[in-house]
């Protein structure tokens, strides 16, 4: 779980993070947020929020063991009961990272096929990027 929290708080570092209720359902609404995580004491109404922004998308969301306090903590705030990860590949990071990867299986298929669709899409631009500098052999 420490390593989890690790990947979130380099999520905010990084701007690829949104925290609290409203930003994160913001994010889900617009299709950014590929992760949603939900703190373990959060209240029930909280995490049917969650599973509400992602409902009838590919979006997922994740129950932590992790409580507001110690999610709190590893992005510099008091507590935080609801985050969402907007970069797929550290989305599936944290989610390997998760103690049980059983329980995340579907969560897991998800965020990697999704990742593969990033990074295919990543090397067609470079490719496109070189054959517009240097021209198509």
């Amino acid at each position: 779980m420490h390593k989890a929290l690790q990947y979130l708080s380099i999520a905010r570092k990084g701007g690829m993070a949104e925290l609290g209720e409203e930003p994160v359902g913001a994010a889900a609404r617009a299709g950014k947020a590929h992760l949603i995580l939900v703190a373990a004491d959060a209240s029930d109404h909280t995490w049917r929020r969650a599973k509400s922004f992602a409902a009838g998308t590919d979006q997922q969301c994740v129950r932590l063991k992790a409580t507001k306090e110690e999610m709190g903590v590893a992005v510099g705030r008091t507590s935080l009961a609801i985050a969402a990860v907007t970069d797929v590949r550290l989305a599936l990071a944290l989610v390997t990272a998760l103690d049980e990867p059983e329980t995340h299986e579907q969560t897991l298929a998800v965020l990697t096929a999704k990742a593969e669709k990033v990074k295919k899409h990543q090397a067609e631009a470079k490719a496109h990027a070189r054959n517009v500098r240097k021209g198509k052999k």
